[in-house]
């Protein structure tokens, strides 16, 4: 018989500049902070088995954004999601949970939050894993690109929009981001494109995707975040 104890998650909210911002945490605060940030379309939740891997040697934080899971998701109207935006609100989010340093672990938007904090505050940052983190426009699948995207980064019309309401922001959609390229789609849970589905399908969040998607065209624009800024960072250890 097997003693390995699996570690407890805990599902805790915090406010952050009057957001209710969602996370996961779990192993000893003592330890090494590892914080996760998510990608597109999801959440926290696609941490949901990494996080006890890690949690018996190190602090694991995994926050969902704003517009995301479980946390706050203003309408587009009272909420600027830009990259920028969603960089302080974690940078914040951070600080008020005592986190002094950190290796960051970020994948697809989670990539944008995750260089801009490691520019904002590269003495926090002891490591960087990048998974799938686009920082110029020819790393981006190019399917992902042709059904829709780079027309709605051209023109941002209601008609562009409707293109990737009709497909990208559907559950075909976002099975395709889980099932694409897989060499055995057996191994990979409906939950996760159910789940993100039922966040996405929320009164006004598809907005919200509609302008993350937008705001990536200009993070493309301003890409010198990772590729020309300098910033010093150790192994993780």
């Amino acid at each position: 018989m097997s003693n390995t104890i699996t570690p407890t998650v805990f599902y805790r909210t915090l406010n952050v500049e009057g957001l209710e911002i969602f996370y996961r945490e779990a192993g000893p605060r003592d330890a090494p902070t590892v914080l996760l940030l998510h990608g597109f379309p999801s959440s926290s939740h696609m941490f949901r088995n990494l996080i006890p891997m890690l949690a018996d040697k190190y602090h694991v934080v995994a926050p969902d954004f704003p517009g995301y899971g479980e946390s706050s998701a203003p309408s587009v109207n009272d909420f600027d999601y830009s990259f920028e935006r969603l960089a302080t609100v974690t940078e914040k989010f951070t600080e008020k949970l005592n986190l002094s340093s950190y290796a960051l672990y970020h994948s697809d938007i989670g990539s944008s939050v995750g260089f801009r904090l490691a520019v904002m505050h590269p003495e926090r940052v002891t490591a960087m894993i990048v998974q799938n983190g686009d920082a110029h426009v020819e790393a981006i699948n190019k399917e992902f690109l042709t059904k829709g995207l780079s027309d709605y980064w051209e023109d941002r019309s209601e008609k562009n929009a409707q293109v990737l309401l009709d497909w990208l922001l559907t559950i075909e959609g976002t099975k395709w981001h889980y099932l694409h390229g897989a060499s055995d789609p057996s191994k990979i849970s409906p939950d996760n494109w159910v789940i993100d589905q039922a966040y996405q399908d929320r009164p006004g969040n598809k907005d919200i995707q509609l302008s993350i998607l937008y705001n990536a065209k200009r993070d493309l624009d301003v890409s010198t975040i990772g590729r020309s800024t300098s910033v010093n960072i150790s192994p993780l250890r």
